[in-house]
């Protein structure tokens, strides 16, 4: 199963997107977007730039959980991974980044 973004609304109405693993897992977070189109060209931001190692900073969170942001060109984040239990998970959420996102489809729930 490949993955795929999934577009949601946030309670105040703006709208922001998951990439999903295969297996139904949400391995990046965007930002909220005021509209959908924006959103949208966010996804298209994640497939063009998460082929490329460089757009990731590995960085941690709050809880000194291992994490990373993916980052556009512009050095803007356009998604956020989730906290992981060690280096090696993180690593292992960027590669699925890397192989689901290209080729992920788009799923809208907001329609």
């Amino acid at each position: 199963m490949s993955g795929k973004f999934v577009i949601d609304k946030a309670k105040n109405g703006q709208f922001y997107f998951n990439l999903r693993a295969g297996n139904g897992e949400p391995i990046l977070q965007s930002e909220l977007y005021v509209t959908r189109a924006s959103a949208e060209h966010g996804i298209e931001s994640v497939r063009k730039n998460a082929p490329l190692d460089e757009r990731y900073d590995r960085k941690e969170n709050a809880k000194g959980e291992p994490m990373f942001t993916l980052k556009a060109g512009n050095h803007e984040v356009i998604g956020v991974s989730e906290g992981y239990s060690s280096t090696s998970a993180m690593e292992n959420g960027i590669v699925s980044v890397k192989k689901n996102a290209p080729d992920a489809t788009v799923q809208d729930n907001t329609k």
